[in-house]
């Protein structure tokens, strides 16, 4: 009896996912990328929205445009976040500017959860999404 080996049949199929094409994994990453800051605003009430997608571009950036482009654009877009958060906590500090900053707040709360749903699902099309309003720091 031959002894039959992986090489011989690779797995294919509905979850694997040819290991030559990393495309499936690329936009799991891709939608990793957006969709981070939705978690990051859960576990650290926002404090830390751009460290997901900064974390995916830092390790996983090489692995194709769509993953380089979806971390890029939404850790560029949540440092805008991320800012406009500061603000909106200077504009409290004041006082007069309350009303001000609980406007910046709902503003950047609901955009920040609708367009991250919006890149990713893009990003499941396979498709790359451009943050509006973002702050061009990773490329």
């Amino acid at each position: 009896m031959k002894e039959c080996t992986v090489s011989q049949y690779p797995a294919t199929g509905p979850g694997y996912g040819d290991p030559r094409n990393n495309e499936g994994s690329n936009k799991t990453l891709a939608i990793l990328a957006h969709l981070s800051p939705i978690i990051a605003m859960v576990l650290s009430a926002g404090l830390v929205s751009f460290l997901g997608p900064l974390l995916v571009w830092l390790i996983w950036k090489d692995r194709g445009p769509l993953v380089r482009n979806a971390a890029a654009s939404s850790f560029n877009f949540n440092i805008t976040v991320w800012v406009v958060t500061i603000v909106g906590w200077i504009c409290f500090l004041t006082i007069v500017l309350i009303p001000v900053a609980i406007v910046l707040w709902a503003v950047v709360w609901i955009g920040q959860i609708v367009l991250s749903i919006i890149g990713a699902m893009r990003a499941s099309n396979g498709e790359v999404y451009r943050y509006p309003f973002q702050v061009p720091i990773l490329k």
